[in-house]
């Protein structure tokens, strides 16, 4: 896994500074439970990715989030839309809050405007415009955005009370999140299969991780070796033989197919394997630095919890503390206080 510092297919320009547009490498449309999903994957794989965030959220008409794994009593939706926001920082990619009025094809580059070899051009209501080789649509509510791509074949109609209804097509993508449009996939709206939080994030997750096995592919990476596994091992995951890259080596050429044959313009399979490898070892922790890890994030959570439900807590264990330091003085016998003390010393 690369740093995400290290992504990008060219630096974004800033808005105002008299450039033209901003490029990146993926856009996220959408930034409820999927679209920060999509980003988090695209922006730690080392992807340049914007992802904008502002328009109707269906977490805005839940009362309370009662059903999100890691949250046994349930979390508030706003504390959770805090967090989901905070973790654009975590990951690396740029949170726009803008509303996305059209995506069509950019033509630059002198492609033509409608070859499927064209990046995306994706425009706000503000007059921002981002041109990205790739876009995940992530909004529950609309597609209407999307019209300039495929026009009448992304919607639907349907009737209710007698008047006719058009929505965006939950069946346009398929389970993957691919479109019959060359590099748009779609985490939202999917019908069954983007509803309720968990899901939704789950589903934004899963079309990332999509985009990036088919761009790995794009590079030359044999399918079975083109899938992306966002995940951190620990020192004993390198232990004895997986410790030595020539055992790494043989696992890769394993799954290489005997008739797999290189395309033009594919990248050496030689470099390929090697870059594989790094990716593999750079996600190597010893256990000081998960404990790093996991002291920053609990610190991360601390800044979202209510000052005063802190203190009460700190105040608790500190009298549990207290409690436990007398019950352990009170209850001994004289006799046993000397080598009660020295166990303890011994062992500290």
């Amino acid at each position: 896994m690369r740093d995400a510092s290290e992504g990008g297919a060219g630096s974004a320009s800033e808005p105002g500074n008299g450039s033209e547009f901003e490029s990146a490498d993926a856009v996220v449309v959408g930034c409820g439970p999927a679209g920060a999903a999509a980003g988090v994957f695209l922006a730690r794989s080392g992807l340049d990715t914007v992802v904008f965030d502002r328009g109707t959220a269906s977490l805005d008409r839940c009362a309370f989030l009662g059903n999100y794994p890691g949250f046994p009593a349930g979390i508030d939706v706003e504390t959770f839309q805090r967090l989901l926001r905070e973790h654009a920082d975590e990951a690396g990619y740029r949170l726009v809050d803008d509303l996305v009025g059209s995506v069509e094809r950019a033509g630059e580059g002198g492609a033509d405007a409608d070859s499927a070899d064209a990046p995306f051009a994706v425009e706000t209501q503000n007059g921002r415009r981002v041109v990205a080789d790739r876009v995940i649509a992530a909004t529950r509510y609309t597609g209407e955005y999307l019209r300039p791509l495929d026009g009448d074949a992304m919607f639907e109609t349907h009737e209710h009370d007698g008047e006719e209804h058009e929505h965006f097509d939950p069946d346009y993508s398929d389970a993957e999140g691919r479109t019959p449009v060359e590099g748009l996939y779609v985490a939202s709206p999917a019908g069954q299969r983007d509803v309720q939080a968990v899901v939704a994030a789950g589903r934004g997750a899963h079309v990332a991780r999509t985009l990036l096995e088919d761009r790995r592919v794009e590079r030359g990476f044999p399918v079975d070796l083109a899938r992306h596994y966002d995940w951190l091992r620990p020192d004993s995951e390198f232990e004895g033989e997986w410790g030595d890259r020539e055992r790494w080596r043989e696992w890769f050429d394993e799954r290489v197919p005997e008739d797999f044959e290189p395309e033009a313009g594919d990248e050496p399979l030689d470099d390929l394997r090697a870059e594989y490898i790094d990716d593999a070892f750079a996600t190597r922790r010893s256990a000081d630095e998960v404990a790093d890890l996991t002291d920053r994030a609990h610190r991360r959570l601390l800044d979202h919890l209510d000052d005063d439900a802190v203190l009460e807590r700190a105040a608790e264990i500190e009298a549990e503390r207290t409690d436990g330091d007398d019950g352990a003085t009170d209850d001994a016998p004289d006799g046993d206080r000397h080598s009660e003390g020295a166990s303890a010393n011994r062992n500290h």
